[in-house]
């Protein structure tokens, strides 16, 4: 089989509602290159919201194209793939921005996942999830868990930002609960929405993107109402051998029964198949099956390009990208193999057009003398530049 042949794909999602908050977004004929069906990338988004369901339901309306947005028009397939990183982290951003603009108080994890052919890119804000299975059996997580909880270096960046973290205080001095964030008291670090907690906790997504082997792979994207019952193995090992659809059912009914209907419990389930292979792929049962990867097959020097060349091994998936910083200078940098990314009078988040001096540079106030130069781009509009500054805790 050729490498470059693409895969075919698959895909089921079930629900258990609890309190209607819990929202999906599926398709997979977007368009690349609008009218050209060769250019076809499929998404696959899951939304969790809190406090109310608006902010789930406005990220679902409005995030896919904020991203694609931010990606210029003229790019070739490997440089959107390249570019999209980026846009991801300038489509979030942006989303977050407009829709605190209505002044409501919700707000929503997202975990959204764009498919084009072998390429999986992933990212995620709180605490849905989204995991791999290969071919060959080894799990792969591919998005980033921000409850305070777990995640120290998050804790750290809340309370350096102006952030307070703890847990409930009840009477006697006792605290209970998972940790949280003051004010607002959300237990998650990054989300969409929620302007009533403050804007340390920021829209910035973690971004990983893979390249699978023609061996293909299965995705499960998966609230926090299934994780919270269920462990990644649990849920693969429930669900393996079944058709998309019922393994998304079945993944849900196994937390439900597990756990009771306490939370909205959704699943989406994502296979990736050869080209004319129907059936869902069947890891073989070996030894150490079922063993978290902890290191992929990095890009070798000549991919660093960003190149998607062929590759005849089978049962490897290739780390391309990886980032989960939370500072926008860092995620826009400009060292970056598309020089063209960014075009010199439009925001690099909103894309709204500046006249000539009126951007500020992603870089300003950064003391980083001999590398970067403030007027160096990507710049973007003030509005932005007030919305990044109150990210960083750099202004209330």
């Amino acid at each position: 089989m050729r490498r470059t042949e693409k895969p075919d794909v698959l895909h089921g999602q079930a629900s258990q509602s609890k309190k209607g908050e819990d929202f999906t977004f599926l398709k997979t004929e977007c368009q690349r290159v609008p009218g050209d069906g060769i250019s076809t990338f499929s998404v696959f988004g899951l939304f969790d919201g809190h406090n109310g369901s608006a902010a789930a339901i406005y990220v679902k309306e409005n995030l896919l194209n904020n991203v694609v947005g931010a990606i210029p028009s003229d790019l070739s397939r490997d440089e959107w793939l390249a570019a999209l990183p980026r846009a991801l982290v300038a489509g979030f951003v942006k989303t977050d921005k407009d829709f605190q603009e209505k002044a409501q108080t919700s707000g929503t994890t997202v975990t959204l996942v764009i498919l084009d052919g072998w390429v999986v890119t992933v990212a995620s804000v709180g605490d849905s999830r989204c995991i791999l299975e290969s071919a060959e059996g080894s799990i792969y997580c591919l998005s980033a868990d921000h409850r305070l909880d777990v995640n120290i270096e998050e804790v750290e960046r809340v309370t350096t930002s102006g952030g307070e973290v703890g847990r409930l205080n009840v009477a006697g001095g006792a605290e209970i609960g998972p940790l949280r964030c003051w004010p607002g008291g959300l237990c998650l670090s990054r989300s969409i929405g929620d302007m009533d907690v403050g804007e340390f906790i920021v829209p910035i997504p973690h971004v990983k993107q893979v390249k699978l082997s023609n061996a293909g792979g299965r995705l499960i994207i998966s609230s926090d109402g299934v994780w919270d019952a269920l462990s990644f193995e649990s849920a693969l090992n429930c669900s393996r051998g079944l058709p998309a659809e019922v393994a998304a059912a079945q993944i849900v009914k196994e937390a439900v029964q597990f756990k009771g209907l306490k939370d909205d419990t959704t699943c989406i389930v994502v296979d990736i198949l050869p080209p004319e292979k129907i059936s869902p792929p069947r890891p073989p049962k070996k030894q150490g099956m079922g063993m978290f990867k902890a290191m992929f097959r990095k890009k070798s020097s000549e991919s660093s390009s960003y190149s998607y060349k062929d590759y005849s091994e089978v049962d490897t998936v290739e780390e391309i990208f990886e980032n989960g910083s939370a500072m926008l200078c860092q995620r826009l940098d400009i060292e970056y193999p598309i020089c063209n990314m960014f075009k010199l009078f439009l925001c690099a988040v909103c894309q709204v057009e500046m006249k000539p001096g009126e951007g500020i540079s992603v870089h300003a106030g950064l003391s980083q003398p001999g590398r970067l130069r403030p007027w160096d781009g990507p710049l973007l509009c003030p509005s932005c530049t007030v919305k990044k500054e109150a990210m960083e805790g750099k202004s209330h």
